[in-house]
């Protein structure tokens, strides 16, 4: 494993480099890309782990954000997803308490569901709901141009620190028993890294490595992606990413500094390019702006590492935009990918072992994902109803315990456990969606109890958690908005 290739640019092609040049400072590492391909370059929404890349890579944030136009990110906003008019956050960082909400919730039932990320994350949706933002006393991830993010990390990073780059059409891909001998008779290596997007030109066009669809619980395959201005910047530059539920499936807006990134997620079985670009621009209010049209291939690969090819990015698996996790699967993926390098040697185990874990953390998410849908009760257009009525057999009925969480840890730890994790998105999302973890009657039933009598006990806890969330609100009307922090950064 001394010369790698890495065969593919993008955000996937230059975090590999990036993260291998930092990982592995002795190895010859080269990347190529053909200068008449353009990338995705929509990746523009991360979540909280992009902080431990960006850390052990040793990148300045101030120098990052500044050049890639990014902004900063506390939240994911979910709107009209259980029911049309109504909203709810899942927010960064730690919660205040475990289940002293839901207790709030069966006493006052008018309680809206947003009110859980106000009450369980205190001080994180305090700086949200003003629109402040302090590294120091917040969670975050960002925001950012994920061509110029590809193009930072290229030219900042990985070239002054010795890649070689080389900008050359992949005609010619020779193979032999080990597996790919040379590209285009001359670039060789003993590690190859497919990053060539949904292409994915190794993994899956030389090797014709089988693809695992996920569409039987991801309704989504198609999305319109386009760029807006601000009108009115101080307001519209939030710190978090909005996913607006529209009629075929949902709308994402990013708010960068110099612009808003914004698109439509849908599923072609229920509606076609043109009437979902037409709804689209009906969502936005918008009409002549550029827009360019995705196709997503959602599922993974059976292995995503076959002799001496090993997979990242798009050219991996995808599962949809929704929670960001995009860029998310690649980082963690490189985590994994080193981490079975660490040896002299890569044996066949390392390279199982590297698709097992990978594998396992895609489909939980996967299926975190499905659960968005899963749990709303929206029934007012076709997409919707069949949303709604769609069997979980195979997922849910036929579900054998495994290592896998998602589906699992929704169902069981709700029938067995009587709360959710507090690690993870799922209690957020299904608050939000007002699916208790318990409720009076599970509480009675345990308990041998009127809930009257069990309420006695959970005043002390409401009232703090009430108590917290208003010196929360009042204490962050000092510190500064998003908007001047990253003016001054941008200055």
């Amino acid at each position: 494993m001394k010369n790698i290739l890495i065969v593919g640019g993008g955000s996937a092609g230059w975090m590999t480099a990036a993260t291998l040049l930092k990982a592995f400072p002795n190895k010859n590492i080269s990347l190529i890309e053909s200068p008449n391909i353009a990338t995705v370059g929509v990746g523009e929404s991360t979540i909280e782990g992009i902080r431990n890349w960006v850390n052990y890579i040793g990148i300045d944030e101030k120098d990052f954000i500044k050049e890639t136009e990014g902004s900063y990110k506390l939240s994911i906003k979910f709107t009209d997803f259980y029911k049309k008019g109504e909203s709810f956050h899942y927010p960064f960082g730690r919660t205040y308490a475990q289940n002293d909400w839901w207790f709030k919730k069966f006493l006052n039932p008018e309680t809206p569901n947003s009110d859980y990320a106000d009450c369980m994350f205190p001080n994180q949706m305090a700086y949200v709901n003003n629109n402040k933002f302090n590294k120091q006393k917040t969670s975050y991830a960002y925001h950012f141009d994920a061509t110029k993010f590809a193009i930072w990390l290229r030219d900042k990073y990985c070239i002054p620190k010795g890649i070689k780059h080389i900008k050359e059409d992949i005609k010619t891909i020779e193979q032999d028993e080990d597996g790919i001998k040379s590209l285009n008779k001359k670039h060789k290596a003993d590690l190859y890294i497919d990053c060539t997007g949904f292409k994915s030109l190794l993994l899956s066009k030389t090797f014709k490595e089988p693809f695992e669809s996920f569409s039987d619980m991801l309704p989504n395959d198609s999305a319109w992606a386009t760029r807006i201005q601000y009108k009115n910047k101080q307001k519209e530059l939030q710190p978090y990413t909005n996913c607006t539920a529209i009629e075929n499936g949902w709308v994402w807006n990013i708010p960068l500094w110099s612009r808003i990134g914004t698109g439509y997620v849908y599923s072609s079985k229920f509606v076609d390019d043109d009437t979902a670009l037409k709804q689209f621009k009906k969502h936005l209010g918008q009409e002549d702006l550029e827009f360019r049209n995705i196709k997503m291939r959602v599922g993974i690969h059976n292995r995503l590492w076959v002799k001496n090819v090993c997979a990242i990015g798009l050219a991996a698996g995808f599962i949809e935009p929704l929670e960001s996790n995009g860029l998310y699967s690649v980082h963690e993926f490189l985590f994994n990918l080193v981490r079975n390098m660490q040896r002299e040697k890569v044996s066949q185990w390392d390279k199982d072992n590297f698709t097992f874990q990978c594998k396992h953390l895609f489909r939980e998410f996967a299926e975190f994902v499905a659960l968005h849908y899963a749990l709303s009760h929206r029934t007012d257009t076709e997409y919707w109803k069949a949303n709604f009525n769609k069997s979980w057999e195979d997922k849910l009925i036929n579900l054998k315990p495994s290592l896998i969480n998602g589906f699992l840890t929704a169902s069981y730890d709700r029938s067995k456990n009587y709360h959710f994790h507090m690690q993870g998105g799922l209690h957020c999302i299904a608050a939000g969606m007002n699916w208790s973890p318990t409720d009076t009657f599970a509480l009675e039933y345990i308990n041998e109890s009127d809930i009257k009598n069990l309420s006695k006990n959970w005043m002390e806890q409401i009232n703090n958690l009430n108590t917290s969330k208003k010196e929360c609100q009042e204490r962050v009307k000092k510190e500064p908005s998003l908007y001047s922090v990253l003016e001054k950064e941008n200055k």
